[in-house]
């Protein structure tokens, strides 16, 4: 949406258009979006680690690399609650910037699922690189199960379940 607003000039007929501002609850709309998109990819990789396609998911090997002690003393059985909370916090804090994205970017349809591919190829390039991750070489299908997964993440997270909410009002609405 876009503001006619008041030059700097104070002329008034010397006008300029400037974006409006972001309504105060887009950008938690936009954490919750992609926490949710993060549990629909937790039930995706449920499906695909359960038929063998990938081995290992990422948010497990990042705790263990980023916070060995606690995956450690973490009894076995709780292991898994916590990498889904954390999977679920990463995914909202990538809600979080999407969210922060101009609304020219954000509002196209294909911004979610590039934005989900994005997230993929920036973990595979340079996260999991940066926190020592071993490099291992994935599988044809277990690559293409989590690209899959990342751009449901993207999809999700692009799609507005509150798109009448997340724009400033109109006058006159």
């Amino acid at each position: 949406m876009v503001q006619t607003v008041p030059s700097r000039t104070r002329s008034s007929d010397d006008l300029h258009e400037r974006p409006a501002a972001r309504p105060r609850r887009s950008l938690p709309r936009a954490c919750a979006r992609g926490a949710i998109g993060a549990m629909a990819m937790s039930g995706l990789r449920q499906f695909t680690t359960a038929v063998g396609l990938v081995k290992k998911v990422p948010p497990e090997a990042v705790l263990e690399r980023a916070a060995p002690r606690m995956t450690r003393r973490m009894p076995s059985k709780r292991l898994p609650a916590m990498v889904e909370l954390a999977h679920w916090g990463y995914g909202a804090v990538g809600g979080l910037v999407f969210g922060l994205l101009p609304s020219a970017v954000r509002g196209r349809s294909w911004a979610g699922p590039v934005y989900g591919i994005a997230i993929w190829a920036a973990f595979e390039t340079t996260i999991a690189p940066a926190l020592g991750l071993p490099r291992r070489s994935p599988s044809g299908a277990e690559r293409l199960a989590l690209l899959a997964d990342h751009l449901l993440y993207g999809t999700v997270v692009g799609s507005a379940p509150w798109p009448h909410q997340d724009e400033p009002a109109r006058a006159g609405d």
